[in-house]
């Protein structure tokens, strides 16, 4: 049985490893908040698993067992926040602590049941693709809505961040996933944009244009 300890590690791999597979001790470090020395002696035993493949000074290189081991943590974490939307009526910006804790149950069929109530969802309540339960995940075309110019209409996908504070600032703003956005301007000084969604239009920082991922409609 993979460990709690494990689960974060492998959880962290997820989100922090390259187009190539790869992914650093020093930032495995800096985003779990460990020593280096223990973030090694992990991956060594990660090695021992064939999760990825360890060598001293090297980035470290994920398997495919081992991305779909983090995979289906990530699986687990998902689907409980969209459970949490959907089925209990909260709000997309309570759910990641909650599931923070409930990704640790090891019981496969509770999730598919999970799965199963939900209607097989292929994204959760913040537009991250949630993995099957044999870890393959949807491949998403995504771009930053800081990358965008003026005079493009895109259609707002996913957030890069579930801090509650910038999704209660969404919802203050009535922004919501799937609601068409144009760019009406953006400010050469600081690249803040107004935009305009719905019946409103707004001006966001790029801090906020940073984490809204969008995709041009077909």
């Amino acid at each position: 049985m993979i460990s709690l300890t494990e689960e974060n590690y492998l959880k962290a791999i997820f989100h922090l490893a390259n187009d190539d597979n790869t992914v650093t001790v020093n930032e495995l470090s800096k985003f779990l908040h460990v020593k280096m020395p223990s973030v090694n002696n992990m991956m060594k035993k990660f090695a021992d698993k064939k999760w990825i493949i360890y060598e001293s000074y090297k980035p470290l290189k994920i398997t495919d067992l081992g991305k779909k081991e983090a995979a289906l943590i990530v699986r687990k974490h998902r689907l409980t926040e969209m459970f949490l939307v959907e089925k209990m009526n909260i709000g997309w910006e309570n759910v990641h602590e909650i599931a923070e804790q409930l990704e640790h149950v090891h019981s496969e069929l509770f999730f598919d049941k999970m799965d199963e109530i939900l209607n097989h969802p292929k994204f959760d309540p913040h537009g991250e693709p949630i993995p099957d339960k044999h870890g393959h995940i949807i491949a998403q075309d995504l771009q930053k809505l800081s990358q965008c110019t003026k005079g493009d209409t895109v259609v707002f996908t996913a957030v890069t961040s579930s801090d509650d504070d910038f999704l209660n600032y969404l919802n203050v703003k009535k922004l919501e996933l799937a609601m068409r956005i144009e760019v009406l301007d953006i400010e050469s000084y600081d690249h803040s944009m107004t935009v305009k969604f719905g019946h409103q239009s707004a001006t966001f920082s790029k801090t906020v244009t940073d984490k809204i991922l969008v995709k041009y409609r077909v």
